[in-house]
């Protein structure tokens, strides 16, 4: 049998790998045109017991680890006039080593037999046939039938209505992303706001939280409490203006953040799926990472979907021939694993409630 995967992303692409370890084949459709098509994301933190127990299980730990960038684990948090409230140096140890998502992503597509991700080809319609066999149809408008579907396909999934009615909600949150390139040099003073790691620059309902990437990129996530119509439709520039007038007041070299992005700022609106998201089993196919449980981003979303895809590789490997067992085993324990992260503290209370940034320090402390 060969395992379709609808999405390129880490999740699918661990899954691929566990399978191709375990000599079942796999073929992956993905809707971007290449794997530098976009920008994929920023740094990752990929924690011992989630995402590097699944790098493990796809044979690529040493792999991942030269990937990792030293230093990045360092945190700091700072209120709107830039004063410095915490400072947590990296201390070496590397209990969530911090890699790019990009290098992660192309280390899992160069473990892959060639053309095993079909790329370009995006996902319009699935639609069940009876006996577990579904038919995927392409943009292009080819059709072809699958034994075996997994949803791999993020947050508006075109898998996840065979399994279940849900569709994600906005939580409330727009995000707004920018790039500063080579900022020890051409952008000092944020450079030094942002220090070696992660900054977190916080106040009630909004702020920055940004990340030093490799080359001395500062990547930028401003972070601010909206209806979903903010912004809507708006350019580029009314985008950028809106989003520092926001900020107006704050300190100059954390605007700048925004204001001296060296690429258009890019709007997103955080959804989720509901705290624990199921479906009864239904033959043939499965979700697995943000198709599966979708939830607004608190350092676990890839390191989850990494998991996912090698438990599920790991389920079919053990079940030869049963199919069922196999989606119905590993099911059962990502439902349970994508609740008891979903009980877990609002990040985003804490970061943006009303003691801001104050519950932040709090939180990395453990005051």
């Amino acid at each position: 049998m060969t395992v379709t995967i609808i999405g390129a992303g880490l999740g699918g692409l661990v899954l691929a790998r566990v399978l191709h370890r375990h000599g079942i084949p796999a073929e992956v459709y993905e809707a971007e045109a290449s794997p530098t098509a976009r920008r994929q994301g920023g740094m990752l933190d990929i924690h011992p017991w989630n995402g590097q127990q699944a790098l493990a299980a796809a044979g690529l730990l040493e792999g991942f680890r030269e990937l990792v960038l030293p230093g990045r684990e360092s945190t700091r948090v700072v209120g709107r006039d830039g004063t410095v409230l915490l400072d947590q140096p990296d201390d070496g140890t590397g209990e969530r080593p911090e890699v790019q998502r990009g290098e992660l992503r192309q280390l899992l597509l160069d473990s892959l037999p060639p053309g095993t991700v079909h790329w370009g080809h995006k996902v319009t319609a699935v639609r069940a046939l009876g006996d577990g066999a579904h038919e995927v149809t392409l943009a292009s408008g080819a059709t072809f039938v699958t034994g075996l579907l997994v949803g791999a396909d993020g947050a508006w999934s075109k898998v996840r209505p065979l399994l279940s009615a849900a569709t994600p909600e906005y939580v409330g949150v727009s995000v707004v992303e920018t790039f500063l390139f080579d900022g020890d040099n051409r952008h000092p003073a944020a450079a030094k706001a942002v220090g070696a790691g992660a900054l977190y620059a916080l106040a009630p309902g909004k702020g920055l939280v940004a990340h030093r990437e490799g080359g001395g990129t500062l990547h930028t996530y401003a972070q601010l409490f909206k209806p979903q119509d903010w912004l809507a439709d708006a350019d580029a520039a009314t985008v950028t203006a809106e989003t520092a007038a926001e900020f107006d007041g704050w300190a100059p070299e954390l605007t700048a953040l925004i204001t001296e992005s060296d690429t258009p700022p890019v709007l997103r609106r955080l959804g989720t799926l509901p705290a624990g998201h199921r479906w009864d089993r239904v033959p043939g196919v499965t979700l697995l990472g943000d198709a599966a449980h979708l939830m607004p981003p608190n350092g676990e979303g890839a390191n989850l979907a990494m998991l996912d895809g090698a438990e599920l590789g790991q389920a079919l490997a053990a079940h030869p021939g049963d199919v069922e067992t196999a989606l119905a085993e590993y099911e059962e324990a990502m439902f349970a694993r994508a609740a008891a992260e979903a009980a877990d503290e609002d990040i985003y209370a804490i970061m943006f409630g009303e003691d801001a940034p104050h519950g932040m320090v709090a939180l990395l402390t453990g005051e």
